[in-house]
C-alpha cells in the first residue's frame, strides 16, 4: 500500500531521533485522520494495527505511539486526511499558531505578538508536533470572547471537548457566572460532534476509545514511566514523592476541590475583574486535572496577560507569577530530571495564590468604596 507521505519524507526522517518520526506526536493526529476518512477507522484504537500503520508512514521502526483522543478529534482534524504527511505537519503547526495568536491578540492587542512569538511552550509544542496552541486558542479565545460573543465562546468551549480534562472547571465557572447561553452553545456543540462522529464512524469506535482510556490511564498517568518528567500535575508530583495511586488521587481531589471553590467564588462576583476570573479558571484547571503536560501550558501566555492586567500597585509580584508560568515549560523538564520531583505545582500553586490575592485586594477596595459613596449621597 502507498501511504500519503511526501517524497521529501525519507530524507527528513533520516535526520530524526532514533525511534521517533519527524514531527513526533503529530504522526498520531495525521494517522488518525487519514485512517478515519479512508474507511479504516477501526484501526485507530487497535494498538497493533495503529502502530503498524504509523511505522509504514515513518518508513522506519518507531516507538509505540497511540491515539488517546475521543473520536470527535477525527472530525476537527479532518483536513489533515487530504494532505500528505509533511505538508500536513507544517499546516498543523502554522494554523495552530495563527489561531493562538489571533486569540491572544484579542486578549492583549499590545503584548499579543511578542508573547505569541516568545512563549517557551510554543517551541515545546512545535518540537513535539502537539496540540497546545489549539487548546490555548479554544480556551483562551473562548474566555476572551465570553462577554462580547457568548455563543461563539460556547462553540469554542465545545470544541475543547477533545481534551475534556482541560475543561473540568469550565461548567462550574460558567454556571456560577450565569453564562447560560454559553453553556447551551457548548452543550449543543459537544452533542453535535459526538453525534456526527457516531454517524460517520459508528458507535463501536467510542467503545474502543473508552476501553483504551482505562489502559492509558494506568500506563501513562498512574505508572508514568518514561513520561513523568513532562507532567506538571499535582497527581504526578504526589506520586514522585512516594504516594501510592490511591493517595495521589486523594491529594489531587483536594487540590481540585480547593481550586474549584476559589473559581466558583470569584465567578459568582460580578464586581470581580474578568482578568482575575479568567486567570483563576485557567490556573485552577491546571491544578484540578491529574493529566497536564508541558505543552499544555501554552495557555500560560493568556494567564500572564491576565495576571499582569490585574497587577494594581504590585507589578513585581504580577511579573514574578506571570514569568514563572511562562518559563515553567522551558525549565520544568530539566528540573524534574535533575531533582527527581515533578516541579509543576511548585510554580502553578503560587501563581494561583497570587491571583487569589489579587482578587481579595480588588474586592476589598470595592467594598471599602461602597460606604463612602453611600455616605456622600446621604449628605
Amino acid at each position: 500500500m502507498i501511504y500519503a507521505v511526501d517524497l521529501l519524507a525519507p530524507r527528513l526522517f533520516d535526520g530524526a531521533r532514533v525511534g521517533r518520526p519527524f514531527g513526533d506526536d503529530f504522526i498520531n493526529y495525521w494517522s488518525g485522520a487519514w485512517l478515519a476518512f479512508h474507511g479504516r477507522a477501526a484501526e485507530i484504537y487497535d494498538w497493533n494495527a495503529f502502530h503498524a500503520f504509523e511505522t509504514g508512514v515513518a518508513g522506519m521502526p518507531i516507538d509505540f505511539y497511540h491515539y488517546s483522543y475521543p473520536p470527535i478529534l477525527l472530525l476537527l482534524t479532518a483536513p489533515l486526511a487530504a494532505l500528505p504527511y509533511v505538508p500536513g505537519l507544517f499546516a498543523w503547526l502554522l494554523s495552530g499558531w495563527c489561531a493562538f495568536y489571533a486569540a491572544l491578540r484579542a486578549a492583549s492587542p499590545a503584548q499579543g505578538l511578542w508573547l505569541a512569538l516568545a512563549t517557551p511552550a510554543i517551541f515545546v509544542n512545535a518540537v513535539g508536533g502537539q496540540n497546545g496552541t489549539w487548546t490555548a486558542a479554544l480556551l483562551g479565545g473562548g474566555l476572551t470572547l465570553l462577554e462580547r460573543r457568548p455563543l461563539l465562546a460556547g462553540v469554542l468551549f465545545g470544541c475543547l471537548a477533545y481534551k475534556p480534562h482541560l475543561g473540568l472547571l469550565l461548567p462550574l465557572a460558567l454556571a456560577a457566572g450565569g453564562y447560560w447561553r454559553t453553556i447551551a452553545a457548548a452543550a449543543v456543540t459537544v452533542v453535535s460532534l459526538i453525534a456526527a462522529s457516531m454517524m460517520l464512524f459508528g458507535i463501536e469506535l467510542w467503545a474502543d476509545y473508552l476501553a483504551n482510556v482505562r489502559v492509558l490511564r494506568a500506563l501513562v498517568l498512574e505508572d508514568g514511566t518514561g513520561v513523568w518528567h513532562r507532567m506538571m500535575s499535582v497527581f504526578v508530583a504526589a506520586r514522585r514523592i512516594g504516594a501510592d495511586v490511591a493517595t495521589a488521587y486523594a491529594i489531587q481531589a483536594v487540590a481540585a476541590l480547593l481550586a474549584a471553590t476559589v473559581v466558583v467564588m470569584l465567578w459568582r462576583r460580578p464586581d470581580c475583574p474578568s482578568a482575575i476570573k479568567c486567570a483563576a479558571l485557567a490556573l485552577g484547571t491546571c491544578l484540578a486535572t491529574p493529566y497536564l503536560q508541558d505543552y499544555d501550558l501554552v495557555i500560560g501566555a493568556f494567564v500572564a496577560v491576565w495576571i499582569y492586567a490585574a497587577r494594581g500597585d504590585h507589578p513585581r509580584v504580577a511579573l514574578v507569577a506571570a514569568g514563572g508560568v511562562l518559563l515553567l515549560p522551558l525549565f520544568g523538564v530539566s528540573l524534574a530530571v535533575t531533582t527527581g520531583f515533578a516541579v509543576g505545582p511548585l510554580v502553578l500553586m503560587p501563581a494561583f495564590a497570587v491571583v487569589a490575592w489579587q482578587a481579595v485586594r480588588v474586592l476589598a477596595q470595592a467594598a471599602e468604596a461602597v460606604p463612602l459613596r453611600e455616605d456622600f449621597r446621604t449628605t
